[in-house]
């Protein structure tokens, strides 16, 4: 058998040759796939992300700029302090003008402004000429009146007498005695008329009524004066002590109490303070100023104090009720009148009306309309409306305390 058709038995493939590849299988074609995708997914990602957060960050902007930022500022209270200053009248502790009750001229006058004088002292004398003349008239009638009087009385005796032996009647004996009565009560009516004169003419004399000073004379020698025109003669006053009044503010009057001490300065008497009480309080808020009338005493034994003048009262020893005030520039002038801006929780915006106490410049004391809690919006716009929604900026609490 030759070589060429021997048949020869199949034995071991020979290995690839040092730069042949060896075939690619679908698991590593599907690995190459895969890696190349999350490659190209993170390339997506990666320049997708930076777009996001710049839409919404704009977005972000856009919405903040489209939302006012404001400040607010929480009502405060403020003390009512009694020691501040307040304005008050010093007055006398008595004071009376006096008339004349009788008519006539002015025969002299004893006393003259500034004089001290002592209850029923003497200030002046007039001369009635006329009242002398009335009582001398008066006088000379009681005298007839009491004449009759007797003769009337001796008749209606003997009458009684003749009338026991049947000389009279019984009817003139009543007539008698009718008589006696009627002269007894014109001697009453005489004797009263005379006493009235009498009396009329001891305000021919013009006394003090109490003890006192002399701050007026509006009369002179030789006037005429007339007890029906209601000419005032003299003005006399009691100096020591004085009447001090002051009007509380309607906060303030709750703490003013009988017996309170306080001290009163007079603008001109520098450094000087006087010791005061209260003594009692009018026991109503007058309705037009809102105050209470508080009256106080002052001791003047030493004629310091002048009635009439304008001085100032500070409560030393007691603190008011707290009321509330708020910044001025958190105001609204509308034509509802003035209101403030409220910031609730949500951060939407309430309108609310105020009523206004007093006005300090930079603060006004809030009556009604806000409490100690509500968030006020400070320098509000004007265009600002109930509902709109608003930024409150941060750290309030350090803008309620500017």
């Amino acid at each position: 058998m030759t070589p060429d058709s021997t048949t020869s038995k199949p034995g071991p493939k020979s290995p690839l040759p040092a730069n042949a590849r060896p075939p690619t299988t679908p698991v590593s074609l599907r690995r190459v796939a895969i890696v190349v995708g999350v490659l190209i997914v993170c390339g997506l990602i990666a320049g997708w992300l930076p777009r996001l957060r710049a839409r919404r960050a704009l977005a972000e902007e856009t919405r903040k700029l489209n939302v006012s930022t404001v400040q607010v500022v929480m009502a405060q209270r403020a003390e009512a302090d009694l020691s501040e200053p307040l304005p008050a009248e010093i007055r006398a502790y008595f004071e009376a003008p006096i008339y004349a009750r009788a008519s006539g001229y002015l025969k002299r006058w004893v006393v003259d402004i500034g004089a001290q004088v002592q209850k029923d002292q003497l200030l002046a004398e007039i001369d009635t000429p006329e009242l002398d003349e009335q009582l001398a008239q008066a006088k000379a009638e009681l005298a007839q009146a009491s004449a009759a009087l007797d003769l009337a009385r001796t008749t209606a005796a003997r009458w009684k007498d003749l009338l026991k032996t049947a000389s009279v009647s019984e009817q003139e004996t009543a007539e008698k005695e009718a008589d006696l009565e009627l002269k007894e009560a014109n001697v009453r009516g005489a004797r009263a008329n005379v006493n009235r004169l009498e009396a009329l003419k001891g305000f021919a004399q013009v006394t003090a009524p109490f003890a006192g000073t002399v701050t007026a004379r509006e009369t002179d020698v030789g006037e005429l004066v007339s007890a029906n025109n209601g000419k005032e003669l003299f003005r006399l006053a009691q100096l020591d002590p004085l009447r001090v009044y002051v009007r509380v503010p309607q906060n303030q009057s709750r703490a003013i109490a009988v017996g309170q001490k306080a001290e009163l300065v007079i603008g001109e008497m520098s450094g000087r303070k006087f010791d005061a009480h209260v003594v009692r309080t009018a026991g109503a808020i007058e309705p037009i100023s809102r105050t209470l009338l508080t009256e106080l005493e002052v001791n003047n034994s030493r004629g310091e104090i002048l009635a009439g003048s304008y001085a100032q009262v500070r409560f030393t020893d007691t603190v008011g009720e707290a009321a509330l005030t708020l910044p001025s520039n958190t105001l609204l002038f509308r034509k509802e009148g003035l209101q403030v801006a409220i910031v609730d929780a949500t951060g939407k915006v309430a309108l609310r009306s105020v009523k206004l106490g007093r006005d300090f410049g930079q603060t006004v004391e809030i009556l009604a309309g806000v409490d100690a809690h509500d968030h006020v919006i400070m320098n509000p716009s004007d265009s600002l409306a109930a509902g709109a929604n608003v930024h409150v900026a941060e750290n309030p609490d350090s803008v309620a305390q500017q």
